[in-house]
């Protein structure tokens, strides 16, 4: 049997075997060193340049910050009575990453069971919060005992789920004071995009309307917190630090509480106004419009069915009268005398001859009483309200004389009070106006219309305020205001360089309204002797007119000016008005000059209510 022999290797082969057997070490080095610079070079990078981050992250998971809410400051009338303040009643909280877990599936359906809350309106809290936020996240506030008892009893299927005490705004006076106080409500998602540079975060409430909205910076105060470790089940070990949060600043309103509740309980209307102010510095002592609403449902995580009714019923209960634009009506011959004596082609005194309606360009403007008032001097027409004298007075200086002087007084601009927007600018019509919005030029009829407060102009209660405290004042302008140290706008007066001719016949006219023309439902011993002028608006074709009455005490030396609204309330102004002024008045001057006044008798109003009906519906 023969043998396969193989040939024999070659010296050449043998060194190629040789040699690869001797490179094999070294490309394992080689490559070994390569992937220790590689994983070196990874955890170089790992700790220096990502190091802090990932330190961060470990820290979130550990450290957990739980936010202490300020305590907004207080506010206080004039006289230090409190008018809004802070309770403290008990929230849920949750960790945002809570609802990421498997347990989510139990939690959520049982907290939306307990709070009353939809499911899906908790997660949308938590997911703008976002899962690495490591702050608590308020989903419902103001628990009833029976929800604190039900979140109890499910505690062991609750976890991450807490329940602390936080600080929420409360108005103890309730309806009485919301159009000035306004209210505070939980930032909207769109709010909170614009605040969230100046500090605010989801949950926080802001002011949203009156003097918790204009001094909001002033109340708000700031954020403190704990910093707090926990074990990996998210439970608390021990508190690594706190920033106590700051309380915001107290502040004292003009506003005179008593005079406040006062105001009212005299407007009985179901739609109107009041203002109170002082005619020498502008602040506002009583501001009153209804119907009201109560802040303290602002407080609350969620507004039942209920208590939105309350708001965003057909009267609009949320928008303040004393700011809002109506017909001044006879109220405004105040600025047709002004404007009528200031032009020269009056003098103190004119006497014109008043009828029961004048012609004038065609159209018939009628006299309220129908008959006229024989001649008449500028106070015998303001005391009377007598139509026809101004509407010559009226005719005669023109509509440009008559619009300079409305500007004048403050018409067709914001008081500068410190809701600018909630305050309307009212309306003060002229030529450019009427082309613009009517596409029709200014005419006589225009100007007769306005000399009597009707028309296209408007006024808001609170500019009328201001127009009565100028002959109050002696000629001054004044600018409201309701904080209480507010001392630029206590300093500013802008003089209406009227002649003292000018002012002494509207003092006297305004005295003669009360002592035996339209207004006598003043003339009485209760208060000190008063000036005022009635007034009654036309609202429209079948709709019930808007009425006025405005008047300042005592007549010699003015400390307060009072103005009630009535929107849509029919009647005349003496007669609706009127009395609401008379309590106001009764309110302050009894409490600030005690004994000094007696209250009137029953027998006695009800005399002075009916000759006040006989002889005015102006």
């Amino acid at each position: 049997m023969s043998t396969l022999k193989l040939p024999p290797v070659g010296k050449k082969n043998r060194e190629v075997r040789t040699v690869g057997r001797g490179l094999q070490p070294i490309f394992f080095i080689i490559f070994t060193l390569l992937m220790l610079a590689g994983i070196n070079t990874r955890l170089a990078y790992l700790q220096i340049i990502e190091g802090h981050k990932f330190k961060v992250r470990a820290e979130a998971n550990r450290i957990r910050t739980i936010a202490k809410q300020p305590e907004r400051g207080n506010i206080f009338d004039r006289h230090g009575k409190l008018l809004a303040t802070t309770r403290y009643p008990r929230s849920v909280y949750l960790w945002p990453m809570a609802h990421t877990k498997p347990s989510w599936s139990v939690v959520g359906p049982r907290l939306e069971k307990v709070l009353q809350i939809p499911q899906q309106e908790i997660e949308k809290k938590l997911e703008e919060a976002g899962a690495d936020a490591t702050s608590l996240v308020r989903i419902a506030r103001d628990l009833t005992e029976a929800e604190i008892t039900g979140l109890k009893e499910y505690e062991t299927e609750l976890p991450n789920v807490e329940i602390h005490t936080e600080a929420v705004r409360y108005y103890p006076h309730g309806k009485e004071m919301a159009h000035v106080l306004g209210y505070t409500r939980e930032l909207t998602p769109q709010q909170l995009k614009k605040k969230k540079k100046e500090g605010y975060r989801l949950g926080d409430v802001i002011g949203q309307m009156g003097v918790e909205k204009a001094y909001e910076n002033l109340l708000r105060g700031e954020w403190g917190g704990q910093q707090v470790e926990v074990d990996g089940k998210g439970r608390p070990i021990r508190v690594l630090g706190e920033k106590q949060a700051k309380a915001g600043n107290d502040i004292h309103l003009t506003i005179d509480l008593n005079l406040q509740k006062a105001a009212q309980k005299a407007l009985t209307l179901p739609r109107g106004a009041i203002v109170a102010i002082d005619p020498n510095n502008g602040a506002v002592l009583a501001m009153v419009s209804r119907p009201n609403f109560d802040p303290n449902i602002f407080s609350k995580q969620r507004l039942s069915q209920k208590d939105w009714q309350s708001v965003q019923g057909s009267n609009f209960p949320l928008v303040n009268r004393a700011l809002s634009a109506f017909p001044p009506a006879s109220t405004y011959k105040i600025i047709t005398t002004t404007a009528g004596l200031e032009s020269g082609k009056f003098s103190p005194s004119t006497v014109l001859q008043t009828y029961g309606s004048l012609t004038i360009g065609g159209v018939t403007f009628g006299e309220w009483n129908h008959a006229g008032f024989g001649p008449l001097g500028f106070q015998g027409a303001i005391a009377m309200s007598s139509d026809t004298f101004f509407y010559q007075v009226g005719r005669r200086i023109g509509g440009p004389t008559l619009i300079e002087w409305t500007r004048k007084y403050g018409f067709g601009k914001k008081t500068g009070i410190e809701f600018p927007d909630e305050e309307s600018k009212g309306n003060v019509p002229d030529d450019r106006w009427k082309r613009k919005v009517w596409k029709m030029p200014w005419t006589v009829g225009d100007t007769i219309n306005m000399s009597i407060g009707q028309g296209a102009l408007q006024t808001t209660p609170l500019q009328a305020a201001i127009m009565f405290a100028v002959p109050a004042n002696g000629g001054y302008r004044v600018k409201p205001h309701l904080l209480k140290d507010h001392e630029e706008a206590k300093n500013w007066r802008e003089s209406l360089n009227m002649k003292p001719s000018t002012i002494k016949v509207l003092r006297e006219g305004l005295r003669r309204v009360v002592t035996d023309g339209t207004g006598t439902r003043l003339k009485v011993a209760s208060i000190p002797p008063a000036s005022g002028k009635s007034g009654t608006a036309e609202a429209g074709v079948g709709r019930p007119n808007h009425t006025w009455f405005g008047a300042y005490a005592p007549a010699d030396k003015p400390e307060i000016v009072v103005v009630a609204f009535g929107e849509n309330s029919g009647g005349g102004g003496a007669s609706n008005c009127g009395p609401i002024v008379l309590q106001v008045l009764e309110e302050y001057f009894q409490k600030k000059y005690p004994g000094k006044y007696k209250k009137t008798e029953s027998k006695e109003l009800k005399a002075k209510t009916q000759n006040s009906r006989r002889r005015t519906g102006n």
